[in-house]
């Protein structure tokens, strides 16, 4: 039985002082053929490679007594290893280990599963690791089974919810296709947020401060995609700017003017300020909208392709949506379609032309966008353009979008 079935229970004494070797080594105890047989080359090399695997061989000749309450974990770890069995029980065994070894651990028994064809039944209280590494998932509420099967299946957002008793959001994993549980701690915010925003205006840049993080959705140079911001920074560079670093340069530049990085979000714009529009509704939905355009690299998309390759430059279209409210992902999308529909029709009615097609243009080659949602207040499942929250928008970036683009056709015709 033991050469077929591991287990690891979740404390695991030893009563003498044993050094790791020799502990990792009572795992070949099964394979032993009589009282005075002693260890053969085929045990140290599987001793060997299961230290190496929990990163314990350095290990070998300290007594267990010497080691830490995470060492410990990995040396029990590897004796269970060096049973070679087909079933490896194991209780919490990330228990007492730090993050890369968790993952060290796991990517080796999930290595060995497949290589050798281990069957691995595991009690894990760590729901993203039960994701990532698991094929199966058996979930229990009070010791009876509520569901099993694949991470995708068992790990439904309500389900969860209403075993563990809290709230919590189900995401998708950004690199492997596994859910990613996140848990949302109780929170009191400021239902007004648009009050909270201190505006700054100057020829060199439109800065916004907010003493709450709103959740933003940009293709910014500084904290682009979903991130929290609560400083915001639309900078005006000359079109002849050039830099091989473009983030890193401007990374500087806020940290010059007292902003930290991490919780700016910034764009940059050859627009002149000046001309920039800023309109907010007066009712719900509040929405807040900051638009800075000039018609330079003007295009028409649906021609573009007939034009030479792209050169980087400067954006001219900047737009920021500020919203009081708690959105879902789905809706910072839509609310990005709708802003982008509104902007296209504020082109052809300012009939902006595409210098080399000569036909009407659909944004610039370097437009950028800003959503940003406070999280708080009411709750706007959709932001297309015929709900009420994306009505709203695509009124505000219509409206101040013509208006930012007659201020640059005033200031070129004067200049």
């Amino acid at each position: 039985m033991a050469r077929k079935v591991a287990v690891l229970p979740q404390q695991s004494e030893t009563a003498f002082s044993y050094s790791v070797w020799d502990v990792v080594a009572l795992g070949r105890y099964p394979y032993l053929k009589g009282w005075l047989q002693g260890v053969t080359k085929k045990d140290n090399e599987v001793i060997t490679q299961a230290m190496q695997q929990t990163n314990t061989y350095q290990f070998k000749d300290k007594s267990m007594q010497q080691l830490s309450g995470g060492e410990r974990q990995r040396v029990l770890v590897a004796r269970a290893l060096a049973q070679e069995p087909d079933i490896l029980l194991l209780d919490e065994p990330t228990n007492h280990l730090d993050i890369s070894h968790q993952m060290s651990l796991l990517n080796s028994l999930q290595q060995w599963s497949r290589e050798r064809g281990l069957t691995v039944i595991a009690v894990l209280h760590d729901l993203n690791m039960a994701s990532l590494y698991c094929d199966r998932v058996l979930l229990l509420d009070k010791g009876k089974a509520v569901a099993l099967g694949t991470p995708v299946h068992v790990m439904e957002e309500k389900q969860l919810g209403n075993v563990y008793e809290t709230t919590l959001e189900r995401k998708e994993h950004p690199a492997v296709p596994s859910p990613l549980i996140t848990f949302i701690p109780e929170k009191v915010l400021d239902s007004a947020a648009l009050n909270t925003l201190q505006i700054e205006r100057s020829k060199e840049w439109i800065k916004i401060e907010s003493t709450q993080k709103w959740k933003t959705l940009s293709s910014s140079v500084i904290g682009a995609g979903f991130r929290w911001h609560n400083q915001f920074v639309n900078r005006h560079v000359n079109k002849n700017y050039h830099f091989d670093n473009v983030e890193l340069e401007y990374a500087e530049y806020l940290q010059r003017n007292g902003l930290d990085p991490k919780d700016t979000l910034g764009m940059m714009t050859a627009a002149m300020l000046d001309d920039a529009s800023i309109v907010v509704s007066k009712g719900e939905p509040a929405v807040m909208a900051i638009i800075s355009a000039g018609a330079s690299n003007a295009v028409d998309a649906s021609v573009a392709y007939q034009q030479a390759d792209w050169k980087p430059s400067i954006g001219t279209i900047n737009i920021w949506i500020f919203i009081e409210g708690v959105l879902p992902e789905a809706a910072y999308i839509q609310a990005t379609m709708t802003v982008t529909e509104a902007k296209a029709k504020a082109l052809n009615d300012e009939q902006i032309l595409d210098p080399v097609s000569q036909t009407i243009a659909t944004g610039t080659s370097t437009d950028s966008v800003l959503i940003a949602a406070s999280q708080s207040g009411p709750s706007y499942p959709y932001a297309g353009t015929i709900t009420s929250l994306g009505k709203e928008i695509a009124r505000l970036v219509y409206q101040g979008t013509r208006e930012a683009l007659e201020r640059n056709k005033r200031r070129r015709k004067l200049t």
